[in-house]
């Protein structure tokens, strides 16, 4: 395998904190899942709309992508929408500002072979941005401190930072499922140095396969998470909990234990997806055997069993109505937002137990509500 593909931005994060995972991830078999073809056929319609809305020559794709759908169409709308934005912010410092998309970024100056690809990055006198759209539903992004981005701009800084008077760096997510846009500002002073002084050291350990093995959520993308001992000595040791005599958790013991839940519960999903994998492929687990799991009867042939039934005299289908999404797309959003705008309501989701430092805003317990009324 070539060597550029140990040090990639996308998983900068993963290698800067365990920096022989690198080596190890590539060695193993690139393995691509629907999800990977998703976010290329995201990202490739959003090239389009940006370039197009930017007034250049280019292509529509939408026939050739397989995950194409209305919800796709709109996620990249808004990232077209977005960057566009960004664009006529960015000439408050500068008459015309340099917009590229999707453009090969070299960051080899502090990571050895390092470059990847900025869906947008916008160069100013004073600004430099750089966005990265983030079609993906798990996890949520943050602009904060994000090293791929980074590393984006120490590409962007080093290709046109002779051309610009940069001083500032910007670096935004734009990840439209999740209903997030995150923007951090860090000053060029203060990407360089850390370029210098955490980045390329690490990546030279990195790139030779050395440093220590160190486990914890960067875990979540590597390619040897399954089977990796440093990780399954980091479970056990989350799962090791000194518990008080008392014959209940108190709250402050289940506020220590909440932070590792997740990390525990991610850790044994890999282990046995791992491990059923390897049984598949013949690999024999002690105490443990292949069997035929669960399944729900299907129709042999869909079009055959709705000619028969309706021949009984009988409906083989329901109607059902469309979609927000699909009804948007249907009518357009400003015949939609004529016809449908005042009975569309989003309601509140689901409550969530997080960290204090999510940014969401936090909602009332039934308890609070409960104490507040009787105060009135």
């Amino acid at each position: 395998m070539p060597k550029h593909a140990y040090l990639s931005a996308s998983a900068s994060e993963r290698w800067l904190n365990c920096p022989p995972s690198a080596k190890l991830c590539a060695a193993e078999e690139d393995i691509g899942s629907p999800y990977a073809q998703e976010g290329t056929d995201a990202h490739e319609l959003c090239q389009y709309l940006a370039e197009k809305a930017l007034g250049r020559p280019c292509r529509d794709p939408t026939e050739n992508l397989d995950f194409y759908n209305a919800e796709m169409q709109e996620a990249a709308e808004g990232y077209r929408d977005f960057v566009m934005e960004q664009v006529e912010a960015a000439k408050q410092f500068c008459k015309d500002p340099l917009v590229c998309i999707e453009q090969t970024l070299d960051f080899s100056k502090w990571v050895e072979h390092g470059f990847g690809t900025g869906d947008c990055v916008i160069v100013a006198d004073d600004l430099l941005h750089i966005i990265d759209f983030k079609y993906g539903l798990g996890v949520l992004v943050s602009a904060t401190e994000n090293t791929q981005l980074k590393c984006y701009a120490l590409g962007a800084l080093d290709t046109f930072g002779d051309l610009y008077d940069i001083r500032r760096i910007r670096l935004s997510i734009y990840q439209p499922r999740r209903s997030n846009v995150d923007t951090y500002e860090l000053t060029k002073e203060a990407l360089l140095k850390w370029a210098d002084e955490v980045l390329s050291p690490t990546a030279k350990l990195a790139y030779e396969g050395k440093g220590e093995f160190r486990a914890g959520d960067h875990c979540q993308f590597c390619k040897v998470k399954a089977n990796c001992r440093k990780r399954a000595e980091y479970a056990m040791e989350l799962a090791v909990y000194d518990f008080a005599e008392a014959p209940t958790l108190s709250n402050e013991e289940i506020a220590e234990i909440l932070p590792k839940i997740d990390a525990l519960i991610s850790w044994a999903d890999d282990i046995k997806v791992y491990a059923l994998q390897q049984a598949l492929s013949g690999v024999k687990f002690p105490g443990y055997k292949l069997v035929a799991g669960r399944s729900n009867r299907k129709y042999t042939d869909e079009d055959a069993v709705a000619s028969v039934v309706s021949d009984a005299g009988y409906e083989p289908y329901e109607k059902k109505l469309l979609g927000i999404t699909a009804m948007q797309k249907q009518l357009g959003k400003k015949k939609f937002e004529e016809l449908l705008g005042g009975l569309v309501i989003k309601p509140e989701g689901k409550p969530v137990l997080v960290p204090e430092t999510d940014k969401r805003k936090e909602i009332s317990s039934a308890a609070d509500d409960f104490k507040n009324m009787e105060e009135e």
